[in-house]
This record gives C-alpha cells, sequence and structure tokens, in this order.
C-alpha cells in the first residue's frame, strides 16, 4: 500500500500549509502563531478536542475512534533555529535570523495530513492524541510536557515520532529495536588564575596552559575509561580567552558536547570529566568552575513498537524501502522522555538529496508529507483497528 489516496487528493493543500509554516518560523517555547495556525486546522478537521497551552505553546488534540479502544499519541516539534535562511525560495523564512532548518515545518505538516484523514474517516478504535511539541532544539518541551501530565491526562498508551532525513533516499525508514540516539550532555568549564605580562609569566597564573592541557586530556576519557564497543563522543566546540598578545588573561573557558547511548556510560562520562579537570585545576594553579548540563537522554525505541512500525512503514513504502536494524546515531532528540514515559517508537523518513540539516539551505522536500501523513495514519489503524 503506498500513499493513501485520500491524503494524497490533498497534498497540494499540505503543501500550503507547510510553506506557510516555513515563512514563519517560531524559536523554543514561543511557537504562539504556529499553535493558533495548527488549531484553525484542526478546528476545519473537526476534531473533537483541543487542548492548548500546554509546555507554554504546545496543543494536544484528540480524534474519537469507534468503539473503546486505548489512545495512541502522535507526536510532530513544532520549533525553528536561530540561523539566517538562504535558500532564495519564495517561502524562505520572513523573520531575520530565524528559519525552519530542521523540517519541523514538515512534521508538523505530516501530521496535519494525518490528523485530517483520521478525522474524516475514523477507521479505528479509542482514541488519537496528536502533540504538538514545542522547544524540541532547546528547551526540551518534550519534556515539560511530560512532565505536564500530558500521558496521564489524556491516556495515553503508547507514542510515535517521526524526524525527516535529508540525503537518506526519498520515502525510505529506518529505525532500530533500541537505542537510535544519544543522550546529549554539555560542559562548561571556567577557568580563573591571575593575569598579567606575556613577559613575565612568573608573575601570572595562566588559564591558557591549563585550559589546553585541560581540553587535551578529557579526549583520553573515551579511549582509557570506555569500553570500545560502547559508543560514546566527546567534542569540544569552544576555547575562549585573552585579549591581545601581549597579555596573559585572567579567565579561560572551554565547552564540550558528550554523548552515548548507556545510562551507566553517561555517569562514567560526568565522573572522569569532572576528575580531569578538577586533577589539572590543582596542578595549575587554577581555579574551576564546571556547570554541567546533564541534557536529554537516549532515544530508545520500545523493540515490540519499533517492529510494528517497521512493518507499517513497509506497507507505505515497500519492503526494500525499510531498514528496521538502522545504526544508531550520535545526534539526540526530546522525544526521549515521552519514550521514557510509554512504549513507542521513533523512526527517520529520507527526504532524498539535499542540504543537511541545521544548514541554512535546508528546506523539507514537501513531497515527503504524504507519505509521512501515510504512515501515521495507517499506524493508527493497525494498532487500534475495527473490529
Amino acid at each position: 500500500m503506498p500513499v493513501l489516496n485520500r491524503i494524497a487528493a490533498y497534498a497540494e493543500e499540505m503543501k500550503t500549509w507547510r510553506r506557510h509554516l516555513h515563512a514563519h518560523p517560531e524559536l523554543g517555547f514561543d511557537c504562539h502563531d504556529t499553535a493558533a495556525f495548527i488549531t484553525a486546522r484542526l478546528r476545519d478537521f473537526g476534531v473533537d478536542e483541543i487542548h492548548e497551552g500546554i509546555a507554554k505553546s504546545g496543543i494536544v488534540a484528540i480524534i474519537e475512534g469507534q468503539g473503546n479502544g486505548p489512545t495512541i499519541g502522535l507526536r510532530a516539534d513544532m520549533d525553528a533555529l536561530p540561523i539566517t535562511e538562504i535558500t532564495g525560495a519564495p517561502h524562505a523564512s520572513t523573520i531575520p535570523g530565524k528559519m525552519h532548518a530542521c523540517g519541523h515545518d514538515g512534521h508538523v505538516t505530516m501530521l496535519l495530513g494525518a490528523a485530517k484523514y483520521l478525522a474524516e474517516t475514523r477507521r479505528f478504535t479509542g482514541r488519537v492524541a496528536l502533540l504538538f511539541q514545542p522547544a524540541e532544539e532547546d528547551g526540551g518541551g518534550g519534556e515539560v510536557m511530560v512532565k505536564e501530565g500530558v500521558m496521564d491526562r489524556f491516556g495515553i498508551t503508547s507514542v510515535y515520532g517521526i524526524h525527516n532525513a535529508p540525503n537518506v533516499p526519498f520515502g525510505h525508514f529506518h529505525t532500530n529495536p533500541g537505542a537510535l540516539m544519544a543522550s546529549v550532555d554539555t560542559a562548561y568549564v571556567h577557568l580563573t588564575g591571575k593575569g598579567g605580562h606575556g613577559a613575565t609569566p612568573h608573575d601570572c597564573i595562566d588559564p591558557v596552559v591549563a585550559v589546553v592541557g585541560m581540553v587535551q586530556a578529557v579526549q583520553t576519557i573515551i579511549p582509557r575509561n570506555v569500553y570500545a564497543l560502547d559508543e560514546a563522543v566527546i567534542s569540544v566546540t569552544q576555547i575562549h580567552t585573552g585579549t591581545a598578545s601581549n597579555i596573559i588573561p585572567e579567565e579561560a573557558m572551554f565547552c564540550a558536547t558528550i554523548r552515548c547511548f548507556n545510562p551507566e556510560v553517561r555517569a562514567l562520562l560526568k565522573r572522569r570529566f569532572h576528575e580531569i579537570v578538577e586533577g589539572h585545576a590543582l596542578a595549575y594553579n587554577v581555579t574551576a568552575r564546571i556547570d554541567y548540563d546533564w541534557g536529554y537522554p537516549a532515544t530508545v525505541n520500545d523493540a515490540g513498537s519499533a517492529t510494528f512500525a517497521a512493518d507499517v512503514a513497509r506497507e507505505v513504502s515497500g519492503d526494500d524501502a525499510v531498514n528496521a536494524d538502522a545504526n544508531r546515531e550520535m545526534g539526540s532528540e526530546d522525544f526521549s522522555y515521552m519514550l521514557e514515559s510509554r512504549p513507542g517508537a521513533y523512526l527517520f523518513l529520507g527526504t532524498g538529496p539535499g542540504a543537511g540539516l541545521h544548514h541554512p539551505a535546508y528546506d523539507f522536500n514537501d513531497e515527503a508529507a504524504p507519505i509521512g501523513a501515510s504512515f501515521f495514519a495507517r499506524l493508527v489503524e493497525r494498532a487500534q483497528p475495527l473490529a
């Protein structure tokens, strides 16, 4: 079964939705105009309930099926990125410094397409909960929605999501029955020494030498502390210090992103990071302050749910277009909080050649939206079938 005929019939309407959203990006939890646009479409479709203001600007909408049954959750993230767009497209961002560079406009469109179909046909039992979430890119809107009780409040028993994947063959799905994306933590290290003239380093306590030593040392954590088959990454992404060629500065800082899949490895990385920085601070006679941001956990699919979702994806795209045992990835996702709360699965949908995610030339491929919408719709009909 390819794209559902009814969904294919309003593919052009979906394109209009997506391009409107692309032209009007919003950041973080401040997705109020996006939410208003979504709410207006949902009212047009005749969904049964719309609950607004969840996690500040998020939405939960309910579609009732025929007869009693469980409630399946379908999630789409709404927020954009602080990037200046360079696509030159007619529907390019109208907001300077903001753009949908990760395809969340496409994710919303897929879920709206599925919502329109499901509200029209209602060929399922139980209920569908449509979760439109803010602040995936920064702020953990998924965690906030869970903490605000959406799973219990709406009786959600399982939850599913999709992310677009540029430069993966068009229409191909991939997922796996376990950890799909990594946890992400961020460490900010602030060093304080004693500044002075570059000609008299003996009168100074040099934080530049200290930061160089620390950056080199933290790179030994993974190869000398983590089992080689437990994938992990520590990348130092910023170093800031100094103002002039002849001044030893008073302060220096560096920042690192720290990623893995195993909670025990995650705790080990944090412990060793602190030990190495604190030990080097003592050795170099500087003061170190570590701000360690414990971020999104790993995105871990429920094995049964992932197998089921891959089977549904085969209906939509064909057997050869679904990889149900894909490699896990070092990127991160706050859908992880929803998967910690309920069984479910996360999948990637290939959108074909184009600029990569978070690139200023990125633009979602509108032809992929009916595929994602069909997947969501068939997922509901298969998970909660009519007798």
